[in-house]
């Protein structure tokens, strides 16, 4: 046993030798290295960074603007009495589907068939007075040209007949009106359309004059959406559809794509039909309206949705991937590009809206830029920077088709910093 302790003493003494050799030894290597500014040590990490560009190419773009807006009825039918009375009848199945003329509440009729009744008797009456003055007129008239009567009695009895037949005038209207009446007891769909809920029951005491109605009726097939743009941008593009940077889409109605709030795509497309002419003085935005088809009704009045609108076509647009464009504290739009001597420069730039994955990039960029789109964590304004990778726009490939696709597979060309 102390043979095994005494050796077991010595391996451990021998171990611990060669370790603080070898820690000696790392510590010199390092010294040197730090001394000399050998290239293993950490200078190697402070070589220049990699990232990847996107040359800037012109090419066409159509510009589509997504803008909020909220679903309208078409037309909106407030249901109201026009003569009073107790309601006796629902005729309708509330949030229903129901066609103009279609009835929906019965009221009361018997007040208004009694007035209708009297009024045909009065007519009546008044055509039979109106045959008694007509004969008398006739017989009077003979008289007259005879000599037997006056001519004063004769203009009596004309004045007497034209009377008659003014009453039978009036007791036309009169039974006219008690028909209208007694028609408006049964209070039909003004439109067609869905029907909202009824705020009276059976039993309700109606008036002519009241000012709530008794339900709704609104159209929705086609169904409005009101749309907002500020003015500013509006203005903006109209300036340059003058300048020719921007072209119209058409001289038609331009199409409107319409997003839910569930981020899915509605399958009808609508048209712009109309822009408004004022600004909001709260909002400084502009009202445009939109008409959709609604077969379905699945759209209705009050949604918040999303309209993609195309507003024109841009033969020359310079699209920088949205990856690529920051923003500083003040929330102002720069990307950052690698100059011929390979060194970054940031610059600041305008953007007029997206164009799919894309920032349509109004100035701060030219044809040619290669602005940076990959590495942008690991690089500032002025460094030196080994480009990896070098791609041209989509729309520029066929056009170098060669070169460009070496540029995709092979990194970044010979010769390129």
């Amino acid at each position: 046993m102390r043979r095994v302790f005494v050796f077991s003493a010595i391996v451990a003494l021998l171990l611990s030798a060669c370790s603080g050799g070898g820690t000696d030894t790392a510590s010199g290597e390092d010294g040197g290295n730090r001394g000399g500014g050998g290239r293993g040590g950490r200078g190697g990490s402070h070589g220049p960074a990699e990232v990847s560009v996107l040359v800037m190419t012109p090419q066409r773009a159509a510009l589509t603007t997504e803008l909020p807006g909220r679903t309208v009825s078409t037309r909106i039918a407030q249901v109201r009495p026009q003569v009073s009375g107790i309601v006796q009848k629902r005729l309708f199945t509330e949030g229903a589907y129901v066609k103009a003329g279609q009835p929906l509440y019965q009221l009361e009729p018997g007040s208004y068939r009694a007035a209708r009744d009297s009024a045909a008797a009065a007519l009546n009456k008044a055509e039979a007075q109106l045959r008694i003055a007509q004969l008398r007129a006739d017989r009077y008239t003979k008289l007259a040209a005879s000599g037997v009567i006056s001519q004063q009695d004769r203009d009596d009895v004309m004045s007497n007949l034209a009377t008659a037949e003014a009453d039978v005038g009036t007791a036309k209207a009169a039974l006219q009106t008690a028909e209208i009446n007694l028609a408006y007891t049964h209070i039909v769909a003004p439109i067609s359309g869905r029907i909202d809920v009824s705020s009276v029951t059976e039993g309700a005491l109606v008036t002519a004059n009241q000012t709530a109605e008794l339900t709704t009726v609104q159209q929705l097939d086609p169904i409005y959406v009101d749309l907002t743009q500020s003015a500013d941008d509006l203005l903006r593009l109209r300036q340059q559809f003058v300048s020719g940077a921007v072209k119209r889409v058409s001289n038609d109605r331009a199409q409107v794509r319409i997003l839910l709030s569930d981020g899915s795509v509605y399958p009808q497309p609508g048209t712009l039909e109309f822009t408004g002419v004022s600004v909001g003085t709260g909002t400084g935005a502009i009202v445009l309206r939109a008409s959709v088809p609604n077969p379905n009704g699945q759209l209705l009045p009050g949604m918040f949705v999303r309209a993609a609108l195309q507003q024109g076509v841009s033969e020359a647009a310079l699209l920088a991937p949205q990856r690529s464009v920051q923003r500083d504290q003040n929330g102002a739009p720069y990307a950052f590009v690698v100059d011929a001597a390979g060194k970054v420069q940031q610059r600041a730039i305008t953007t007029g809206g997206s164009v799919g994955d894309n920032w349509l990039v109004t100035s701060g960029l030219a044809a040619g830029d290669r602005v940076v789109v990959e590495g942008l964590q690991r690089i500032k304004d002025g460094d030196t920077v080994k480009v990896m990778s070098s791609r041209v726009a989509q729309a520029a490939a066929p056009a170098a088709d060669g070169k460009e696709g070496g540029q995709r597979n092979g990194g970044a060309p010979a010769g390129s910093p």
